[in-house]
């Protein structure tokens, strides 16, 4: 038989010519499941196409030559393949039966082979029987709101459990009814002291599971495909996906951001879609109550439209009710990343605009400092995104827009008059963008050398270099960052922390160190990882991201948002650091700076305001049940509310505003907002702070020249 590296050498008319050979010889085996097939008078069992199998042949092989992560497709892959399959088709263990778990163990070490010869019909049989639970729970579900939802007890001291993807699966069918009881129970009771009436909640729900229902009902052979696909490819790691070929054309959309929208990456999540980051300039960013990890679990059209809940929904129907005209409003019900139960939703509403290449370009302030009787003048400059007008700069206009050269041009007007005396490079939120404007940006600050290495899966290391070596800027300077500054942007930081030419302040960064390439499949199309970045050091930004000289903290749940906290993603690890020269050795001074900077941050109202509301969102994220007793659950509600309105009131205090008397209150003056009043850049308390850093670190340079301890 072909081994798969000789299959890769035939010509597409031999490879195809082989996967029918090899499906039709591998149709003599038996994969069944250890209990009586699925009825078929329930529903019409899936069953995989020809060009599906040949599309997880290429996926099985692609993974197995080209992958960054060399992991041999064997029984060990086989059982985390398996247990991904049925933790993404049932997250919460609220469908399968342990009876049907038993049934599937039959395949957990033998998907290996089922892969390597595009055999499906495991994955089909879990998904029909996944389907057959569904089905029938769906029907309870709506038998029960039309007979017993009369019947729930909010007197009784009951609870749900917030976390169930690690619990036993339910044995019997009436142990799954009750788990589902109470979960109707804690919807039901959220609706009612959201102020429903029991009609209300009856016909909310009752759309609910029918919609759902009617949806189960038209899955087709692509959804159990594309999930199985998708369990096998994140095991590799997360950012390697299977795009259907519905997906891949909505893939290609959002990469050439042809389509109007809200300006928000989106995820599945389990049967929720969920927010990975939101656009530098986009619609959802500039309103700004729409967060990373908020879960979007309804949408409607207009300020009148009929919300349509989307629980369940493909991540690419969700999209489509999403997109819309320029201009056109579109609202969202959210599960807000704060929140501890799933029925806990705010309504937030967005006008739908293109992503504009202005509204994503650097822009600069001046703060003026004065410190011992002298005005110091310390420049910022904010980058949203590492971007270039590829289209411009191609038809050779000689003003395109990018990073780079957009950053050199605030520089010179900030100092055509007077020079700075500090610059702060703002890089919070920035999610990354061109490597070629990080590599270009650090050549702003540098004399010629290295900037970021690339390993790639065959371990052939590129160094990136800036060949020009002119120093634009040479003075002192901080890169601020936060858990949202990734890939680009912790490519820029590492390489100024490496040189010794800045300060690095703010939190640990988001950790995306790997480069992934889209290619196509006779069916579909698949992302897969196939190289990883590495400082000039030689430390990889993967996993670990970036971590500051002075850290400060932020309201980001680091175990809902940032690289670590996604399943199966590559280690951080190192290679040989590239050839370069420090400009300083800042490690003497970092400690000093950094204790001056908590001695004076401690006492500064808007930090004090941050750590209580760090402590308020921590006191959520670590609960694990949660009552639905009325009386209790109605007490907790209200303390965590009088607490956000706290904090709310104490930040318009500052700001000299009037209280707020309630949180409705605050909800309604938000949606009232002009979004294009959050455009303006204003320095926040964090820019401010840095700006006494960078004077502290000029005091010190003054007064301590040998502790930089210069290299050159």
């Amino acid at each position: 038989m072909y081994n798969y590296r000789q299959i890769i050498l035939m010509t597409k008319k031999h490879q195809n010519f082989y996967l029918i050979l090899l499906s039709v010889f591998l149709g003599t085996f038996a994969w069944h499941v250890n209990a009586k097939d699925i009825s078929s008078e329930t529903f019409k069992e899936l069953e995989p196409t020809r060009a599906q199998q040949e599309a997880s042949l290429y996926v099985a092989r692609s993974l197995s030559l080209n992958h960054y992560r060399k992991q041999h497709i064997d029984k060990k892959l086989s059982e985390k393949v398996y247990e991904n399959y049925l933790d993404s088709l049932d997250p919460s263990r609220i469908y399968f039966l342990s009876k049907d778990i038993e049934d599937f163990e039959v395949y957990r070490f033998r998907l290996d082979s089922a892969l390597k010869t595009g055999q499906l019909d495991p994955a089909f049989r879990i998904y029909n029987r996944y389907q057959e639970r569904v089905l029938t729970r769906l029907n309870k579900q709506i038998n029960f709101l039309n007979t017993k939802l009369d019947s729930l007890d909010f007197s009784k001291d009951e609870f749900i459990m917030a976390d169930r993807s690690e619990v036993d699966w339910a044995k019997t069918e009436a142990e799954l009814d009750d788990i589902w009881r109470k979960r109707t129970k804690s919807t039901v009771l959220s609706r009612k002291l959201n102020g429903e009436s029991a009609k209300e909640i009856k016909e909310a729900l009752l759309k609910r599971y029918e919609n759902q229902l009617t949806r189960a009902k038209q899955i087709r052979n692509e959804d159990a495909f594309s999930a199985y696909m998708n369990a096998f490819t994140t095991i590799y790691d997360p950012h390697t996906t299977y795009f259907s070929p519905r997906s891949s054309e909505n893939f290609n959309i959002n990469m050439s951001l042809s389509l109007e929208g809200i300006g928000a990456v989106l995820q599945s999540d389990s049967e929720f879609t969920k927010v990975v980051r939101l656009i530098a300039g986009g619609p959802a960013q500039k309103q700004g109550q729409l967060h990373a990890a908020d879960r979007i679990v309804g949408v409607a059209q207009g300020d009148k439209g009929e919300m349509v809940e989307v629980i369940g929904w493909r991540l690419d129907e969700v999209v489509e009710l999403i997109r819309g005209p320029k201009h056109s409003k579109v609202r969202l019900k959210v599960i807000p990343h704060s929140a501890k139960l799933d029925s806990n939703t705010v309504e937030i509403k967005i006008v739908r605009d293109k992503v504009k290449l202005e509204e994503q370009a650097a822009a600069s302030s001046v703060l003026d400092i004065e410190r011992d009787g002298k005005n110091h003048r310390i420049g910022v400059i904010d980058i949203p995104t590492f971007y270039a007008d590829f289209k411009a700069m191609q038809e050779g206009d000689p003003n395109y827009k990018s990073t780079t050269r957009d950053t050199l041009k605030l520089l010179n007007e900030m100092q055509a008059d007077k020079p700075l005396d500090g610059l702060v490079i703002d890089l919070r939120g920035n999610g990354g963008g061109s490597l070629d404007e990080a590599n270009q940006l650090t050549g702003l600050f540098i004399q010629e050398g290295p900037t970021v290495q690339i390993r790639s899966a065959s371990n052939r290391i590129e160094v990136y270099r800036d060949p020009d070596p002119q120093i634009v800027y040479d003075g002192p300077l901080i890169v601020l960052v936060d858990r949202l500054s990734a890939s680009a942007s912790e490519i820029f930081a590492g390489a100024i922390q490496d040189y010794g030419r800045g300060i690095v302040m703010g939190a640990p960064t988001f950790g995306k160190g790997t480069v992934q390439s889209v290619r196509p499949l006779n069916h579909g199309q698949l992302k897969i990882t196939q190289a990883k970045f590495y400082r000039i050091s030689g430390a990889s930004t993967q996993h670990k991201g970036v971590i500051p000289d002075i850290i400060i903290p932020d309201t980001v749940d680091t175990k809902q948002v940032g690289e670590n906290s996604l399943d199966n993603a590559l280690e951080w690890d190192s290679i040989p650091s590239a050839k370069y020269s420090k400009y300083n050795s800042l490690n003497a001074i970092s400690q000093q700076l950094s204790e001056k900077h908590v001695k004076r941050i401690a006492g500064h109202p808007e930090f004090s305001l941050l750590l209580e509301e760090i402590q308020l969102l921590e006191s959520q994220r670590g609960i694990e049940t949660v009552t639905i007793n009325e009386e209790k659950r109605k007490a907790e509600d209200e303390a965590y509310e009088a607490a956000r309105l706290s904090l709310i009131n104490k930040r318009r205090k500052l700001d000299k505003l009037p209280a707020f008397e309630s949180l409705k209150a605050w909800r309604e003056s938000e949606e009232e907002k002009d979004i294009e009043t959050n455009t303006a850049l204003e320095p926040d308390f964090i820019v401010e702070e840095s700006g006494q850093v960078l004077l502290d670190f000029i005091s010190l340079q003054q007064t301590s020249p040998s502790a930089l301890a210069n290299a050159h």
